[in-house]
């Protein structure tokens, strides 16, 4: 950092810490995240600004040669980097076993860090991070898009069991792929009838919400009263 910055040197900062937070910011609003543009534009121009701070308050006239020392000035960015966490931990919420906004999380720490750079000055440096956190959120996730991973849904059957051969069911939905993680069964003597709730695991590709071929099969088979299908 330049111990006397300019005032074009600042703004300059500034603005760019300013471009860069709002559209990393704007990728999080166009994907319905809870902190969005205006959250990520203000935490990247506090980082900024607090960098720009301390660059302003290194000024070495007049102080002794151990003064930075004393005065240890980096106290005050590395205080903007640690409360994020606050901001960050708002951002991820639990349902469940799902966890939703880390990438939101982890996305705030980044900016913050931007900031700093570009705060300080360091204009290349916060221009690569810059360019790296698009890859990540833009590039990538196309990438991410197309891997399969493993999917997560509840599968429950209420099934006539004079009309519905009960016992197929579970072969059924191996031999289609899936893997049943959990399953509970509830019999009613008195109607004939069984509720079958199955906890399903398979390799799918995140997109993709609509109903598996083989569970479509299942609701239209004779005997079944009623499907429901909740993919998480």
């Amino acid at each position: 950092m330049p111990l006397f910055p300019t005032w074009p040197d600042l703004l300059l900062r500034l603005a760019l810490a300013a471009v860069a937070g709002a559209i990393i910011g704007w990728n999080r609003s166009t994907h319905g995240r809870p902190a969005g543009l205006r959250t990520h534009l203000l935490v990247c121009l506090a980082a900024a600004f607090a960098m720009a701070l301390a660059n302003l308050l290194l000024s070495t006239t007049g102080k002794t040669s151990d003064s930075f020392v004393q005065l240890d000035m980096m106290r005050l960015p590395l205080g903007i980097l640690s409360g994020i966490g606050f901001i960050g931990g708002g951002a991820i919420l639990h349902r469940g076993d799902l966890v939703l906004g880390v990438t939101t999380a982890a996305t705030l720490w980044f900016v913050t860090v931007m900031g700093l750079c570009f705060g300080a000055g360091e204009l290349i440096l916060g221009g690569i991070a810059f360019a790296m956190a698009l890859v990540v959120l833009w590039a990538l996730k196309r990438l991410e898009d197309r891997v399969r991973q493993e999917r997560k849904a509840t599968l429950t059957l209420t099934v006539d069991l004079d009309r519905f051969d009960a016992a197929g069911v579970e072969p059924g939905l191996r031999g289609a792929g899936f893997r049943i993680a959990t399953s509970t069964v509830t019999h009613r003597p008195d109607t004939r009838s069984r509720t079958m709730c199955y906890e399903l695991r398979w390799m799918g590709y995140p997109h993709d919400t609509a109903v598996p071929a083989a569970v479509e099969a299942l609701f239209a088979a004779p005997g079944v009263q009623e499907g429901i299908w909740s993919a998480q």
